[in-house]
């Protein structure tokens, strides 16, 4: 056997009878060979287990299956570090037997050297039915090992790499060393220590399963895929195999962000006698995800089909009761408090960037489409409102010109009656008119009915017409002491005006005296000169 776990190196080739894990056998075990795992020889790799030169204990199909009186076991013996398995994968017989041999911790471990595993306590091995002392370590297990108390180098640089590991957890991503033994762990963004987490609503779906809408996302744009509908539509027809009782419909189209376009469709299926019906989604959906059909659907664009859905109400409690991977779940059942509308929206989770992005882009698209919406409603309004005015001025003309009609239908009657009673007395009926309508002349012209009452309403009116020309003629009143200090103010620039006057008379009444001297002067200079 090439690869012999377990077995004595003198031994013969064994037959196996047992087909189960850990179900016990009698037999011998094979020869050993080169890489010897728990063998005598110590092979190619420098044997991995003690020397042992007894039969094989009970083991399963794959001789997952130690000796008896082996010290210890590969992943078998509790550990002070690594990752501490308790117990090996295989059945044994004896105190301290595991299923990959003895601790690598041991002498004779050879090429790979030691990992600095120890053994501190015998424990019974045993395959998945037995019992153990320790289970495997969990991922978290490791994470936290990895974020608190790594133990890769021994020394204070272990607390380092301890701050590097958190770091690489917070941004869920990287690789987490904390022990010789162990492989790293992997961050993934769904870690639980992953800060960039949220949560976010989205819509349940309200579609039924006998609906049939089955969602196909398209790597196409949202034009290319409207001018190309009918093409999309034989090329699904050819997909379901040119079947000419089944029809493909488009249900919907809406563009979605990078350039896809989501196309919602369904199918009808038209029996012989003339009934047709919508075909399942589920089943449809199925259909989609076969092999072949899918390569089909690749060829024409398709980069994804599904299915929306309403969630039956067990389901719905499921998905609520038990928070998604990597999210805490305070903050869950906070999101589910929080939810605005807890009968049409779902809590969504949101882990990392480029989910978070994803959604920003398709509330984007969404918004866009809102907004198209909006603009097309708005110019329907706008349209609606210019039909309306449109409409009302018709209204009022086809009014008027009812009314004009009227009148001259009114005046051609009187005119036809005119020339059809020309001649003859004035009947019984023509009288009772005449008195009628002289009755209604007197109340009118009488003073205290309609006529006075008339004639009052217009004095009103004419009082009212000339207040409201004397108000419009008074527009503007001045308080009393403003007025008043107006009036203080425009005398004191009048006493100003009137000395700024006088003083000016009396500076024309010294230049006439000065100019007089000067005239009176230069005569006498003439006169003594002469």
């Amino acid at each position: 056997m090439a690869f012999n776990f377990g077995g004595a190196a003198g031994s013969t080739a064994a037959t196996l009878t047992a087909p189960g894990f850990g179900a016990a056998t009698t037999t011998a075990a094979a020869p050993a060979t080169g890489f010897g795992f728990g063998s005598t020889n110590t092979g190619t790799f420098g044997g991995f287990g003690t020397t042992t030169t007894t039969a094989a204990a009970p083991g399963s199909t794959f001789s997952f299956a130690a000796p008896s009186n082996t010290a210890g076991g590969l992943f078998g013996n509790t550990q002070n570090k690594g990752f501490g398995f308790s117990s090996g994968l295989g059945t044994a017989t004896a105190p301290g037997t595991t299923g990959f041999g003895t601790s690598l911790g041991a002498s004779g471990l050879g090429g790979f050297g030691g990992f600095n595993i120890q053994s501190t306590q015998q424990q019974q091995g045993g395959l998945f039915g037995q019992q153990q002392s320790q289970a495997q370590p969990t991922q978290l297990y490791q994470q936290v090992t990895a974020l608190s108390a790594p133990t890769l180098l021994g020394d204070e640089r272990d607390s380092i790499l301890a701050k590097w590991n958190q770091l690489q957890a917070y941004w869920g991503t990287g690789k987490g060393y904390y022990s010789n033994n162990n492989p790293p762990v992997d961050f993934t963004q769904e870690n639980p220590f992953c800060r960039f987490k949220a949560v976010g609503y989205s819509c349940v779906p309200v579609s039924k399963d006998e609906d049939g809408l089955v969602v196909l996302i398209l790597v196409r744009k949202e034009a290319d895929v409207r001018v190309q509908q009918q093409h999309l539509v034989e090329s699904l027809h050819k997909v379901l195999g040119n079947n000419q009782t089944l029809t493909v419909n488009v249900d919907g189209v809406k563009a979605l962000p990078n350039d896809q376009t989501e196309v919602v469709i369904y199918v009808v299926e038209r029996s012989l006698n003339g009934t047709s019906k919508r075909i399942p989604a589920t089943t449809l959906f199925i259909f989609l995800e076969q092999g072949n059909v899918k390569v089909q659907l690749s060829q024409i664009g398709v980069a994804m089909s599904l299915t929306r859905t309403e969630l039956s109400p067990a389901q719905l409690k499921q998905l609520l009761q038990n928070a998604p991977a990597g999210v805490d779940p305070i903050i869950w059942e906070q999101a589910k408090v929080d939810n605005p509308d807890p009968d049409k929206l779902i809590p969504v989770p949101m882990v990392g960037f480029k989910e978070l992005l994803r959604r920003l882009q398709i509330q984007d698209q969404m918004t866009k489409q809102h907004q198209t919406r909006v603009d097309i409603i708005s110019n329907d309004i706008s349209e609606l409102q210019k039909n309306q005015a449109t409409t009302v001025a018709k209204i009022a003309q086809y009014k008027r010109k009812l009314m004009d009609l009227s009148h001259r239908v009114l005046q051609v009657l009187i005119k036809q009656e005119i020339q059809r009673k020309s001649g003859y007395a004035i009947q019984v009926d023509e009288e009772h008119l005449r008195v009628q309508l002289d009755t209604i002349q007197s109340e009118l012209n009488a003073p205290t009915q309609f006529k006075g009452r008339l004639n009052e309403l217009m004095s009103q009116i004419r009082m009212q017409n000339h207040f409201g020309a004397v108000r419009s003629e008074e527009r503007y009143s001045v308080d009393a002491d403003l007025l008043r200090e107006i009036k203080q103010h425009l005398k004191q620039q009048q006493d100003g005006l009137s000395h700024l006057i006088s003083v000016i008379k009396d500076d024309l009444e010294d230049i006439k005296l000065i100019e007089h001297g000067l005239s009176d002067s230069g005569h006498l200079r003439g006169g003594i000169l002469s």
